[in-house]
């Protein structure tokens, strides 16, 4: 593939193309996979599982301890805030950065070298704040790690496509997404009984031996990255990188901390110009740009954007109702913190059964049947959720968290076809923006169900009290309007799940040529509209 086009190659663009793609051909799936498939196919499936799952706990693990470190360091809680914050403008304007460099560097070497960082700074996040007695040296190491994090998260997606053949991936993916939601599932509970037990320092030192062994597992069962002749790449686009990352990172930081500051504040309104200036900078830069970060020329291609907007309307709507559930529980419904647990293991354990589902059924019926079937059950389960109140029964709640985690299960498999539509040349990019679409709608979720959530207290208590109920009614005035207040919520949740259904008809299941061979085309061909 390579000799044919340096022969026609004439300009500096076409070998940047041409060696971007080469390095890409350096892991296809018809050469290196047949080997991972054959002997290593489930390592090399662990190796990436670990991934996934350190990054998903970490992303859950670290909030139930804050209020411990904040006592520590006898810091307030706005502060302390930071430690959860500054992970998350790192991770967040890291990722395309990655997936960009994961394309020329190979994919192997970013791996590796992330999950080192990541490993690094999880130890010196739990090592150097009682060394410097410092509440800054974490924040300094959650920012080394959450660039580790990101080095692993962003190109997952984008190494099952590379090592492993098409038949297979499916499978893969739902291993994958099983395993991170397992990770989100269990973060509370671990960090609660690390923080409790021990200290809070060992929801960072957990990561530790977990991160030795992925680094082993990965340099032995990870295909190697075979050298490339560089001097045909375009200068890597450091502008465009200091763009992205200062724009995505000042986003993040308004959508976050907008309820905390107040929308209006000063801080808010700043972090807003700023993100609107650096991401409109960053746009006009990448269009212009021989070798883009991001190649925005992408979504021109109507499926790729319906899939992606799938991708990020399904994070988004889950987060929110995740964000809320617990609140539900334990205010209207009177549950403990240890009963609400249980009950909403029943939509963490069916997420993970709807992500083996979508990855045994992959080759069976074809992604978008999948995608299409798990968005229309988590429609089902929004709808019943509309039906939460005072009285709901658990024979009624259980049932419906189930469908909405299903569905979620199912339908995260779009991760897989947004990576199979593009050319292998450009999968480490997409990839990275496919972490980015899991990583930032979930926030974003929080922000926009938790104010929806408010301003309907507010409106439904002012409406409330004009009523003028005794002085003796007002614990159950006050957990009526609560119940009104989340059925007002998780309506929006039925709007973004008709969304979902919607975008997921539209949708198709498309395979670049770059990845159809002789042994899988028929396969690929029963599923795809190329």
């Amino acid at each position: 593939m390579s000799n044919g086009n340096s022969k026609d190659a004439g300009t500096a663009e076409n070998n940047a193309a041409n060696n971007t793609a080469n390095n890409a051909a350096d892991r296809p799936a018809d050469k290196t996979a047949g080997k991972a498939a054959k002997s290593g196919f489930l390592m090399l499936i662990f190796s990436v599982s670990l991934a996934t799952f350190m990054s998903a706990l970490d992303g859950t693990i670290v909030n139930v301890a804050l209020p411990t470190i904040s006592q520590d360091f006898m810091i307030p809680t706005s502060t302390v805030s930071w430690v959860s914050t500054s992970y998350l403008l790192a991770m967040a304007g890291s990722m395309l950065i990655v997936g960009k460099i994961a394309d020329r560097a190979g994919y192997k070497k970013i791996f590796i070298l992330g999950f080192a960082i990541f490993t690094a700074g999880s130890f010196a996040c739990g090592f150097l704040p009682v060394l410097l007695d410092s509440f800054y040296a974490l924040i300094i190491a959650r920012v080394f790690q959450a660039v580790g994090g990101a080095m692993i998260t962003a190109i997952t997606a984008a190494m099952i496509t590379a090592y492993l053949p098409f038949e297979e991936r499916g499978r893969a993916m739902g291993i994958i997404m099983t395993t991170a939601s397992l990770g989100m599932a269990i973060g509370p509970t671990v960090g609660g009984v690390l923080t409790q037990y021990l200290t809070w320092h060992w929801i960072f030192y957990i990561n530790v031996p977990v991160g030795i062994l992925a680094v082993i597992l990965s340099g032995r069962h990870i295909p190697a990255d075979r050298a490339t002749d560089r001097s045909g790449f375009l200068p890597f686009d450091k502008a465009g990188s200091i763009l992205i990352f200062a724009g995505l990172a000042s986003l993040m930081f308004w959508i976050s901390e907008g309820s905390t500051f107040g929308w209006t504040s000063a801080p808010m309104i700043a972090s807003f110009v700023a993100a609107v200036a650096f991401l409109g900078a960053f746009y006009v830069r990448e269009r212009g740009c021989a070798d883009p970060i991001l190649d925005f020329g992408l979504f021109k291609d109507r499926n790729f954007l319906l899939l992606n907007l799938l991708a990020s309307i399904l994070f988004l709507s889950y987060s929110g109702v995740n964000y809320l559930l617990p609140f539900y529980l334990e205010y209207v419904q009177g549950f403990d913190v240890a009963f609400s647990g249980i009950v909403l293991a029943a939509l963490s354990f069916s997420l993970m059964a709807g992500g083996l589902i979508s990855g045994a059924l992959f080759n069976k019926v074809g992604g978008k049947r999948i995608v299409l079937c798990g968005t229309a059950v988590i429609l089902i389960g929004y709808l019943m959720m509309t039906g939460f109140g005072i009285d709901t029964s658990l024979a009624y709640m259980v049932p419906a968290l189930f469908l909405v985690g299903l569905g979620l299960g199912m339908s995260t498999i779009v991760i897989n076809l947004i990576v199979n539509s593009v050319p292998r040349a450009k999968s480490g990019m997409v990839a990275s923006i496919t972490g980015l679409e899991r990583f930032a709608p979930m926030t974003i979720g929080i922000a926009v169900y938790n104010l929806i959530f408010v301003e309907a207290l507010s409106y439904l208590g002012h409406r409330a009290m004009a009523v003028g109920n005794p002085v003796s009614d007002m614990a159950a005035v006050f957990k009526t309007v609560l119940a009104h207040g989340f059925e007002i919520t998780f309506t929006v949740a039925v709007v973004f799940g008709a969304a979902l259904v919607v975008t997921a008809f539209f949708s198709r299941q498309v395979v670049h040529e770059d990845y159809i061979t002789d042994a899988n085309r028929e396969l690929v061909e029963k599923f795809s509209k190329r």
